[in-house]
């Protein structure tokens, strides 16, 4: 075999290996679930002997006004609470052209770019040009904590 077929084919096989390599890891997109993911593990007992709440805290009830809500940018979620102990959550990105929404006040999710609005309770949408709501996320109350699942 010549020099060059086989540089060739080892670029080949290093490529491929990257390749591979590039398949694992947390990139962002799914994956099997890791120990202590499944709602299983949020049964758990922590070491307080009460369960473990699973997910990733984003705020207190109190931090949420009830006929309001909150936008948290970095998490791209909205948090609402449409009447006083009721919370619900929603992607922060806009149906329409993937703006992140700006605003949440008198019972509305506001987007910033182009004025869509969308109901706290449900996001569905009060005002175009959005013609899709905001599709939900899944949060759990754990006493005072809302937590992103």
């Amino acid at each position: 075999m010549n020099t060059c077929r086989r540089s060739v084919l080892a670029a080949g096989a290093a490529g491929a290996v990257a390749l591979v390599a590039g398949c694992g890891g947390d990139d962002g997109g799914p994956s099997a679930p890791r120990t202590g993911d499944t709602p299983e593990a949020s049964d758990s007992a922590s070491a307080s002997g009460r369960p473990s709440p699973s997910g990733k805290e984003l705020a207190r009830t109190a931090d949420i006004p009830v006929g309001g809500g909150t936008v948290f940018k970095e998490q791209e979620v909205v948090v609402t609470q449409p009447e006083a102990g009721r919370f619900e959550a929603f992607s922060a990105i806009c149906t329409h052209q993937r703006c992140t929404v700006g605003s949440v006040s008198d019972g509305l999710i506001a987007c910033p770019c182009h004025g869509s609005r969308f109901r706290i309770a449900d996001a569905s949408v009060e005002h175009g040009p959005a013609t899709e709501p905001l599709p939900p996320k899944r949060i759990t109350v754990s006493g005072d904590v809302i937590l992103l699942v």
